[in-house]
C-alpha cells in the first residue's frame, strides 16, 4: 500500500506525540493505526525533514544500484553459457 504521507507530514506526527500528545490521540486525529505509527518511528524517529528527504534519495539510489548490478550478472551468466558452449 502506498503511503499517503510524505516524510515530512510523518515527522510531523511523530513530533506531535513526542510533544505529550498521547498515541493513540495522534492516530485518531492523522487516522492512522496504531502500528502504522510504530512503523514510522522506528524508520523515521529522531529525523529531521532533510535527513528523512536523505534517506529517501540513498533509498532510491540503492534501488537503482541493485537493478543495475542483477543486469550485469545477467549479462556475465548468458556471456559464460555463450563462451561454454563455443568450446
Amino acid at each position: 500500500m502506498k503511503n499517503r504521507l510524505v516524510e515530512e507530514q510523518i515527522i510531523g506526527v511523530l513530533k506531535e506525540a513526542e510533544a505529550g500528545m498521547k498515541v493513540a490521540e495522534v492516530c485518531r486525529k492523522h487516522g492512522i493505526s496504531d502500528a502504522t505509527y510504530y512503523n514510522w518511528k522506528a524508520k523515521f524517529g529522531g529525523l529531521t525533514v532533510s535527513e528523512a528527504q536523505r534517506l529517501k534519495a540513498l533509498e532510491a539510489e540503492n534501488g537503482k544500484l541493485k537493478r543495475l548490478l542483477a543486469e550485469a550478472m545477467l549479462d556475465n551468466a548468458a556471456l559464460k553459457d555463450v563462451v561454454g558452449r563455443k568450446w
